[in-house]
C-alpha cells in the first residue's frame, strides 16, 4: 500500500503558491533595484519593499513544504503580511508624505492591483482548509471507506 502525504500544493493551493512566487519575484526585483539605485530618495519605503519581498519568499517556501513547522511558518508570515499591508496601507492614506515612493504594501497594494491585500486573506482561508491534522484525518477516513 502506498501512503500519500498531505500537501497544500494541490489544486487551488498550487495557484495560490504560484501567485506568491510571482509576487516574491516582483517584490524582490523591485526592492533590489530601488535599494541599489534610489535608496536615498525613500529609504523607509524601499526597506519595507525588501521586507515584503522576504515575507513573500518565506511564505512561498512554507506553503510548498509539508509538515506542522512549515504550516506554522506559513501562518506567521501570511499573518505578518496581512498586518503589514493593512498598516502600511493605512499610513500611506493618512500621511502620504511619509512614503515619497510606493512600497509593495502602499495604498493597500494599489501598485500591484491590490493583490497584496487580497492574497493574505486567501492564504489564511487556504491554511484553515488545509490544516495538517484535518488533512491527515481526511486521508484516514478515505482509507477506511
Amino acid at each position: 500500500m502506498v501512503t500519500q502525504k498531505s500537501s497544500r500544493a494541490v489544486g487551488v493551493g498550487r495557484v495560490l503558491i504560484a501567485v506568491y512566487a510571482v509576487l516574491a519575484l516582483a517584490a524582490t526585483g523591485r526592492s533590489v533595484f530601488q535599494i541599489l539605485e534610489q535608496f536615498d530618495e525613500a529609504p523607509l519605503a524601499y526597506t519595507l519593499s525588501a521586507l515584503a519581498a522576504v515575507v513573500y519568499i518565506v511564505a512561498t517556501v512554507s506553503l510548498i513544504r509539508r509538515g506542522r513547522t512549515s504550516y506554522a511558518v506559513a501562518w506567521a508570515t501570511i499573518s505578518f503580511e496581512l498586518a503589514g499591508v493593512l498598516i502600511v496601507g493605512l499610513v500611506t492614506v493618512l500621511d502620504p508624505e511619509l512614503f515619497p515612493d510606493d512600497t509593495v504594501w502602499s495604498w493597500f497594494g494599489r501598485g500591484y492591483g491590490f493583490v497584496p491585500l487580497v492574497l493574505p486573506v486567501l492564504g489564511i482561508l487556504w491554511l484553515l482548509r488545509s490544516r495538517p491534522a484535518v488533512a491527515a484525518e481526511a486521508h484516514a477516513a478515505d482509507r477506511t471507506e
